[in-house]
């Protein structure tokens, strides 16, 4: 199967190491994986912050970098980046009334795949070989839950990783406070909805917690770090690309 990377840029300049991860993972699932040098930002931190018309500039390129006749699947290691193509380029497409752009949307959008759900529902895959010695909780993110609906499709191939101990995130599906802007706009709001996560994540007594959106992680991360919590902060998808080879 012929895939296309959309790795996002929050992935690609500041977590590196989850786009690796996805690409060695997806080739070990037997993906033939292209990464467009084209892709830039997908416009969410734009039409989240009420400049859409500042996005539509990068919908175009999007449809330019990932061309629906060259890849079987556009797979992307975020769900809110995923969701920011299934949810709101339709809508950014329509303000500009560009039926070339509109199609190329209507096109592009089922091609895009969150990686969870693309592992499990497109490749029919659980047990992808992972071997992770270590007691990990898993954060559903409010994108995976609310807009990509992934379901349990991240715990199943959690569950299948030889060597790990999961444990069960009390209040899970509760919003870590992230929000991208709404950290920044509503910073003590935030602040508080991040410690009640971080509450959770203590009990656990787990040494890693994972998500599969990098942006919450960083949230979530720097509380643990500041607060010396000696729990690491790692996306799903590093977890699912370790091996008992690279251990």
């Amino acid at each position: 199967m012929k895939v296309a990377l959309f790795v996002t840029c929050v992935n690609d300049t500041l977590f590196p190491q989850t786009g690796r991860a996805t690409l060695e993972l997806l080739e070990r699932l037997g993906c033939e994986v292209d990464f467009p040098l084209e892709q830039t930002c997908c416009g969410q931190v734009h039409a989240n912050a009420g400049y859409g018309d500042q996005a539509i500039p990068l919908v175009k390129r999007f449809v330019k970098a990932f061309p629906v006749d060259r890849y079987d699947a556009i797979v992307c290691p975020s769900a809110s980046c995923a969701a920011m193509v299934h949810e709101q380029y339709p809508g950014l497409a329509a303000q500009t009334g560009d039926a070339g752009l509109i199609a190329a949307v209507e096109a592009v959008s089922p091609k895009v795949w969150e990686l969870s759900r693309f592992i499990t529902e497109k490749l029919g895959v659980e047990d992808v070989g992972a071997y992770y010695p270590h007691r990990v909780t898993y954060h559903p993110t409010c994108h995976s839950l609310r807009s990509e609906h992934v379901g349990d499709a991240p715990l199943r191939l959690l569950r299948a990783v030889r060597g790990i101990d999961l444990v069960e995130l009390p209040e899970a599906r509760t919003c870590c406070g992230f929000g991208g802007t709404f950290a920044v706009k509503n910073a003590e709001t935030s602040a508080a909805m991040l410690g009640d996560k971080l509450v959770n994540v203590r009990q656990t007594g787990a040494e890693v917690c994972s998500a599969l959106d990098n942006s919450c992680l960083m949230h979530i991360g720097g509380g643990l770090t500041r607060g010396r919590a000696g729990i690491e902060a790692v996306h799903l998808v590093e977890i699912l690309a370790s091996t008992e080879a690279a251990a």
